[in-house]
């Protein structure tokens, strides 16, 4: 099986009815197959994009003890720092090898997500002023960032809904109120001498959520696994684009019909290299039943209703506390 496919994804918004059916077609083998490609030819520019890549590099850059002064040992909503090796992905390996910083919604202590302890819900954690030199910048970039990933997700979810003979505006419930998380991640080089087996800079594992967004640099070391050739392919970076997977409760939600891929990252590079990842989750209330569409009439349903509060967040508790990262604080879930 070849690597992700590179799709244009422009004729999603334009007019062109055959273009556009061939970008579902195309999404759909990918669904049914790895669950992995590649976009480009969405409305995200490339000013924010760099612009994002220099506000997470100018954030990593800042001493330890400062960057541990906003560490997600804070709160329990999941915002702020997270330091190295706070999290194990796959079973019987050492930590991972990144640190992270994540951002959501800014979700006040009197929002109703905020007071019913709804999956990640509450106020951001910022580096301030006195911490880091263009703190306020920062800020504004990684927020607008964040709102135009949320409508992209939206867009993917449309284009989904489409491989599946379903409205494009299926899942506007889903995404109605949804919670989603904005992931700074920077991998510190490996020699490229080093023993795989110890330089996962994520472990093999798949996503959480209903589908991810990731932008990635140049240096490469995202793999996807082909469960035929039992091998692993890379996802060679292409400047601009969007690594899109589908999680695993997307996964549940299609009956295990559309594929939620193991994929890993080895940076041997000797180099440091730096991704953002957006996480779509949904509406936390919202229910998880299976699709239309993706039974046989004598199949039955793989998976009980659940919400995505309880899919997504039991899934985030067992990767931390596999790494025993942190003592006493839970995440909200």
């Amino acid at each position: 099986m070849p690597a992700p496919p590179i799709l244009d994804f422009s004729p999603f918004y334009g007019t062109d009815e055959a273009a556009k059916a061939t970008l579902v077609r195309k999404v759909r083998d990918s669904c049914l197959t790895n669950g992995f490609f590649q976009i480009v030819g969405h409305r995200v520019s490339p000013e924010l994009q760099e612009n994002v890549f220099k506000v997470s590099k100018e954030f990593f850059a800042l001493p330890l003890e400062e960057k541990e002064r906003i560490h997600k040992d804070h709160n329990t909503w999941n915002r702020g720092y997270d330091r190295l090796g706070s999290q194990i992905l796959e079973a019987g390996t050492q930590p991972d090898l990144k640190e992270g910083f994540f951002i959501g919604e800014e979700i006040s202590e009197s929002h109703p997500y905020f007071v019913g302890k709804k999956l990640n819900s509450g106020p951001n954690l910022w580096p301030s002023p006195e911490t880091m030199v263009h703190a306020e910048g920062f800020r504004r970039v990684s927020m607008e960032y964040y709102s135009q990933m949320h409508a992209l997700a939206r867009d993917v979810l449309a284009v989904i809904a489409q491989t599946l003979s379903l409205p494009e505006a299926y899942f506007d419930d889903f995404t109605s109120g949804a919670v989603a998380t904005l992931r700074y991640l920077h991998y510190p080089p490996q020699a490229p001498n080093s023993d795989e087996k110890l330089s996962r800079g994520i472990g093999a594992h798949t996503d959480f959520g209903s589908v991810t967004l990731l932008m990635q640099d140049d240096v490469g070391g995202l793999q996807v696994y082909d469960k035929e050739t039992d091998e692993w392919l890379d996802v060679v970076p292409r400047k601009g684009a969007y690594v899109v997977n589908l999680g695993n409760m997307f996964m549940r939600w299609a009956n295990d019909k559309y594929i939620s891929n193991l994929h890993r990252v080895i940076n041997t590079s000797g180099k440091e290299r730096y991704s953002v990842p957006f996480f779509y989750s949904g509406n936390p209330d919202f229910m998880i039943q299976c699709l239309p569409n993706v039974r046989e009439p004598d199949e039955p349903e793989k998976y009980p209703p659940d919400t995505v509060m309880n899919i997504v967040g039991g899934s985030y508790r067992s990767s931390y506390g596999a790494a025993q990262a942190y003592s006493g604080a839970a995440i909200r879930a």
